[in-house]
């Protein structure tokens, strides 16, 4: 099986992996709202690139309460011409996504980047959306926990702990976000730290062979053992263009 996350707009290369005849697990981040590195992206089409970068250069620096603000003080001015062109804009990204994953045997879950009822929605037939639930890939029992720590695609830690524990014991875990794992969770660019402590506890309590997750893309380490799990961030799609082959 063949694993990637942080796809960001990478439908093409996405497209060419559908068609290989393996089974593609899609760990979330499916939409490119923004790019911290060029500031271009979905958000950056509907507000303008130089908020983005503001934004951007902001939250950077430490400064999140006053990045927010910006943001708010913008959306608040523009709220209904925002709302509807986001909509479009998410939409149109999904189709995009749909065209790439048709006719494959594919399994999907979501990122902080992306909107999960309509990507659920927009999948074709036969891509599977997966959230909460064990699915046996290649003779194994593969568990999904989808979610980021930000918005639009946010999940609290309760409820991710909750997800998590409903799984019970898997031989792989695929999550979006890393566990509390300090060089898997930190970004080496950004400097900005996305780890959860529910991922880490499960991995602990259940053991599992394999975690698979995302959402760093320039993180301290790639792998990391978790007692006896060795856990792999199989990202940032966008800028690689590669898969992870489980094993």
């Amino acid at each position: 099986m063949l694993l990637v996350a942080d796809v960001h707009g990478s439908n093409r290369a996405l497209a060419r992996l559908a068609r290989s005849g393996e089974p593609l697990l899609v760990l979330g981040d499916l939409l490119d709202l923004f790019d911290y590195r060029t500031g271009k992206g979905l958000m950056a089409e509907l507000v303008g690139r130089e908020l983005v970068l503001e934004f951007v250069r902001l939250r950077e620096h430490g400064e999140g309460a006053a990045a927010r603000a910006v943001w708010r003080s913008f959306e608040e001015e523009h709220a209904e011409e925002m709302g509807a062109g986001f909509d479009r804009m998410v939409q149109a990204g999904y189709a995009e996504v749909a065209e790439a994953l048709a006719g494959a045997e594919a399994y999907v879950t979501f990122g902080n980047a992306d909107q999960p009822d309509l990507l659920r929605r927009s999948l074709p037939p036969g891509v599977r959306f997966v959230d909460g639930e064990v699915v046996e890939i290649e003779g194994l029992r593969v568990g999904f926990a989808g979610g980021g720590l930000t918005y639009p695609g946010r999940v609290g830690e309760d409820e991710l702990a909750a997800k998590l524990d409903g799984l019970g014991p898997v031989d792989v875990l695929c999550t979006h976000v890393p566990p509390a794992v300090s060089p898997l969770g930190r970004d080496v660019i950004s400097g900005r730290a996305k780890q959860s402590p529910a991922v880490l506890e499960y991995l602990l309590a259940h053991r599992p062979r394999w975690h698979y997750f995302g959402d760093v893309h320039q993180p301290q380490a790639v792998s990391w053992r978790v007692g006896k799990t060795l856990c792999r961030n199989v990202g940032h799609f966008r800028a690689t263009g590669r898969a992870v082959r489980h094993g």
